[in-house]
């Protein structure tokens, strides 16, 4: 197993490759859950995410007959594009198999970093075995993205550098994969602060080593935006040194990590993805374990896609009321429109879509059925727009 010296080590080797992320203060976090929150940016990291950190240490440690052979990698993005960026700056062919359902931003960031990108197979697993098959057949370096010394001492770094910028937090809060950066981080932060709290974060659809903490087969599977972290298999080496360190494995639910996604962006003005966003999930959904707390948050990347990220931000607004969607049944008569857009006008609310159905939706040949979509500033705004419709129409909200 790896030790503090094996993580400093790879701390000096991989200065100057690697950005040393800045560690924030999160007033509205620390507000919200009643702690001292801030926050560690690995998302703005070059290619978005800590996986550099890893595979930066794993491909300087390559001899010069592996150098010349090249190296393949498996990945659903972030280790992918860590993995392309540091072969190309050694001058190292990368090859590296994606499962077919990566986000098509993390593929063309891959590619552009000069790498061979194979997509192969619907899960990690699947990708993972053929990414095995390439290194036999073809003679390539495989380099795991997480059940790995020395990637695992390279993404300790990340304690490394937020311990030195707070060092007096009472914990830390790490989202969890195929588990290299938590144990990585357990490894280094229990060195420097012993008997500090270290959590790993999970999201429901896969909790593989909660499951295996809690000595239960794992199950795991199923649509999340956490696609980072939805691994089956969780490193061997990781498992083992995490099962005898770490505090607790939080498992939150997906509507966290949504809502962690908008936060970041509203209150911190920072952009994470599903698994970058886990660690300010579970803070939002456990705040009770950190109340009071001095707590070192790793935001571990942000490589989302634009379309996922409006509609995250689109379905915040419609749980926080900001976003109004009514069905409104109404008289099929001259002005009836022109009066609703008034009362809405008037509550201060803004339109934003309208449907009008006259010939099929409504029971009557008399009546009209309207759909509108309004923004308002916050729920009780948008409460107060409401109530100004019904006082002339029945308004059901959808």
């Amino acid at each position: 197993m790896i030790t503090l010296t094996d993580v400093q080590a790879a701390a000096a080797r991989i200065a100057g490759r690697v950005l040393r992320t800045p560690t924030v203060p999160s007033h509205i976090l620390s507000q919200a859950i009643g702690a001292e929150v801030v926050l560690k940016l690995d998302n703005l990291q070059v290619t978005g995410a800590f996986k550099e950190r890893g595979a930066a240490n794993r491909l300087a440690l390559l001899t010069d007959d592996e150098r010349a052979r090249g190296v393949v990698a498996m990945s659903a993005g972030n280790h992918a594009q860590a993995v392309a960026r540091h072969a190309q700056l050694l001058g190292i062919a990368a090859t590296i198999v994606m499962p077919k359902f990566t986000p098509s931003t993390k593929v063309t960031r891959t590619a552009a970093w000069g790498a061979n990108v194979v997509l192969h197979g619907e899960t990690l697993a699947e990708a993972a075995a053929h990414a095995h098959g390439l290194a036999q057949t073809q003679g390539l370096v495989f380099i795991h993205p997480y059940d790995d010394l020395a990637v695992m001492a390279g993404q300790g770094t990340l304690a490394l550098e937020l311990l030195e910028d707070a060092p007096d937090l009472d914990v830390v809060v790490i989202p969890v994969g195929g588990g290299g950066l938590l144990a990585g981080c357990l490894i280094a932060a229990s060195a420097l602060k012993p008997g500090i709290a270290v959590y790993g974060v999970e999201v429901e659809a896969y909790a593989a080593m909660a499951q295996r903490l809690a000595g239960r087969s794992v199950s795991v599977g199923g649509p999340t935006i956490a696609e980072g972290i939805a691994v089956r298999d969780i490193g061997e080496m990781p498992f083992e040194l995490v099962r005898r360190r770490v505090t607790d494995v939080l498992v939150v639910p997906e509507r966290a990590i949504e809502e962690a996604i908008g936060l970041l962006i509203e209150g911190a003005k920072t952009v994470a993805e599903g698994a970058g966003a886990a660690g300010v999930a579970a803070l939002l959904a456990y705040p009770e374990r950190f109340r009071g707390k001095k707590v070192g948050v790793a935001v571990t990347g942000g490589n989302i896609d634009a379309r996922i990220l409006s509609n995250v931000l689109l379905r915040d607004l419609l749980r926080d009321g900001r976003l109004l969607r009514l069905h409104l049944q109404i008289p099929d008569r001259p002005g009836v429109l022109a009066d609703i857009a008034g009362k809405i006008g008037g509550s201060g609310g803004n339109i934003i879509e309208v449907s009008h159905q006259r010939l099929f939706a409504a029971a009557s040949v008399q009546a009209a059925e309207l759909e509108v979509m309004v923004e308002a500033r916050d729920s009780a705004h948008a409460a107060a727009i409401i109530e100004a419709l019904e006082k002339s129409y029945v308004v059901r909200r959808i």
